[in-house]
């Protein structure tokens, strides 16, 4: 096992698509049926995190009808474990560093195509954030318990709580 600290970290967007009553999307990565997350994707050279988020989006779910509710206010960071760290992001990147999105879904659940270009999702559907951090692989769990909490009080407000 060789020290990865001296890596970048790769940048890049989290997407937290919320439909109208506060749930939020989540999918289930190809090749295993216990692994599911939110959508997220790199950052493109010349690209802003909103133009990312955008193209990330519909590459990974299809979605064109959402609205961008909220930025997250810092960057959050996770490493990846030893046992993925030379596999993973081509062995380039010790992690990810990653600006958080709230979109509001404004579309129909029929609107939604996993049969992308690269398709990575093989299921989705809508959660409670309670049930993903449940589902999250546990090196993402921190961020996502993060950005949970940094975007509860908008996901209370779209749930009429």
């Amino acid at each position: 096992m060789s020290n990865k600290s001296h890596l970048p970290y790769r940048p890049c967007v989290g997407i937290a698509l919320a439909n109208r009553q506060g749930l939020v999307w989540m999918g289930r990565r190809i090749g295993s049926e216990d692994s599911w997350q939110m959508p997220q994707g790199g950052i493109d050279h010349g690209e802003s995190p909103t133009q990312a988020v955008m193209r990330e989006l519909q590459e990974e779910t299809g979605v064109t009808q959402a609205n961008i509710l909220v930025e997250s206010q810092v960057w959050y960071r996770y490493e990846l474990p030893p046992v993925i760290s030379g596999k993973a992001l081509r062995g380039r990147y010790r992690g990810q560093e990653q600006r958080w999105f709230l979109l509001q879904f404004t579309g129909q659940d029929a609107d939604i195509d996993l049969r992308t270009h690269h398709q990575e999702f093989s299921g989705w559907r809508w959660a409670e954030p309670a049930e993903i951090l449940d589902r999250i692989v546990d090196f993402k769990r921190p961020v996502y318990e993060q950005v949970f909490a940094e975007f509860a009080p908008h996901l209370a407000k779209l749930a009429g709580r």
